[in-house]
């Protein structure tokens, strides 16, 4: 007769401590926001970036000590870390944020249709009016015209720096990339100024996008070789060993494997030049009229129109509003752009699924 073995239920783990609950962390924060105000009420401390920086220290402190009570100091010292973390993301976040809030508050006070299809023409800047129409046409088609010299080029210098270079050229072009992306915009701006001083022209639109150019290009270089970096050496391999000629190789494997990060690296590029102002400054001077051609005549563009229009604001709201509007232009221009980048290279993207 066979006697069944009695069921015996699990037993609990004890392996495992005691934790805190999920939402230990919101009330954490919770109290040390709260505790942060009242230090700061008590102390008088005027300032809401000194209340959050004292109520980031106390969310951190007061982590440790709750976990280390509760689970041990090297849970505590975990729970330290990821706190770490989400502080540094809420100092880098906060000021983006309210810099994107206080422009878009300013900026829509005169950001309209007849903004944006208006230019300054005969409007004086301290009367209101006016638009940016000329400005926008000087950016798209100085910015336009300096990434069709750099993307080109710093593409084929990653091409060369990561399939071919080898020796000594290939560690002189790195100097010199390196160097490039260290040097400031004005610098470009006076290397321009000096070939057109020695050629005798006159201030145009076609100097700035060269200008542009020389800033873009290793930024350019940099992004795409990183990129062409991350793609396998298993894919070259399987290409060369169909019998498939290096050139093709890179045409056909290399380039849309890594055509997505290619394609944001320049789109950073580009958002990198559009905001600069000293080189325009330098050579292209600005002008309140619309000049569609960029190789004669002073153009205007968005960042010189955002420091004149301040520059000109003293006593006046509708300089003021003008340059605030112009700046939300610029961020929404950069943004789209963003955007643009980011459905090519989900577009281009290589297909993985079967």
């Amino acid at each position: 007769m066979s006697h069944s073995a009695p069921a015996m239920g699990k037993r609990p783990s004890t392996l495992r401590g005691a934790t805190l609950p999920k939402w230990s962390p919101w009330a954490i924060a919770a109290g040390a926001v709260v505790l942060a105000v009242v230090i700061g009420l008590v102390g008088g401390l005027d300032s809401k970036v000194q209340w959050g920086l004292i109520a980031g220290i106390l969310f951190v402190l007061g982590t440790y000590g709750i976990a280390a009570r509760v689970e041990g100091r090297r849970q505590a010292k975990d729970r330290v870390a990821t706190s770490l973390v989400w502080v540094c993301f809420l100092i880098a976040v906060v000021p983006l944020a309210s810099l994107i809030w206080t422009t878009v508050k300013r900026g829509v006070k005169v950001f309209d249709v007849y903004f944006l299809t208006h230019s300054m023409g005969v409007v004086a800047d301290s009367e209101p009016g006016g638009g940016i129409y000329h400005a926008i046409i000087g950016t798209l088609e100085q910015v336009g015209l300096a990434t069709l010299i750099a993307a080109p080029i710093g593409v084929l210098t990653a091409v060369y720096l990561v399939e071919y270079g080898r020796g000594k050229l290939s560690t002189a072009i790195t100097f010199f990339v390196d160097v490039m992306t260290g040097i400031p915009s004005i610098v470009a701006g006076l290397f321009i100024l000096s070939l057109m001083l020695i050629m005798d022209l006159q201030p145009f639109g076609f100097a700035g996008s060269l200008a542009l150019a020389i800033l873009m290009m290793p930024v350019v270089v940099r992004s795409t070789e990183e990129m062409l970096k991350l793609v396998p050496n298993e894919l070259r391999e399987a290409s060369l060993a169909l019998g498939v000629p290096k050139w093709r190789t890179i045409l056909k494997v290399v380039l849309p494997t890594s055509i997505g990060g290619i394609t944001t690296g320049v789109m950073l590029a580009v958002a990198r030049i559009t905001g600069e102002t000293a080189p325009v400054l330098l050579l292209v001077w600005g002008t309140n009229f619309i000049n569609t051609n960029p190789f004669s005549g002073a153009q205007a563009s968005l960042p010189l129109y955002i420091y004149q229009q301040y520059a000109n604001s003293a006593g006046s709201n509708a300089a003021y509003d003008r340059a605030w509007a112009a700046a939300l232009a610029l961020i929404a221009f950069v943004m789209i752009l963003n955007m643009v980048a980011r459905g090519i290279a989900r577009w281009k993207a290589p297909k993985t699924g079967r």
